[in-house]
């Protein structure tokens, strides 16, 4: 039992040692240790990235929002320098009203 035991021991560490020998190639071993600062301990690291370009995206699509919403607004804005379209902007959209006028709102819930 003992014996099997160191067998499996010897190839183990055997195993090792053929693993790590590419790491006595000083150029391999320097690319190993910047690749892994750079992805993971750097103030820029890969984490980092991922996270930055979701929030990048998300603003991108709210700046779409809003250029339609200006777009939007622009539109109204150039209907409104006319006066029936100024009235009826202001009765429909704020709930304006004449000084003889009553109004009423009916809503469905």
């Amino acid at each position: 039992m003992k014996q099997s035991e160191s067998f499996k021991r010897r190839v183990l560490i055997e195993r090792w040692k053929y693993r790590l020998r590419i790491f006595r190639n000083k150029y391999i071993l320097t690319l190993t240790l910047f690749s892994l600062y750079a992805l993971f301990l750097d103030d820029n690291d890969l984490f980092t990235l991922i996270a930055q370009n979701k929030k990048l995206s998300k603003i991108q699509a709210e700046h779409h929002e809003v250029q339609m919403h200006l777009k939007e607004t622009r539109g109204t804005l150039r209907q409104l320098k006319h006066g029936q379209a100024l009235e009826r902007y202001a009765r429909e959209e704020k709930l304006f009203k004449k000084d003889d006028e009553d109004i009423f709102i009916i809503s469905y819930e």
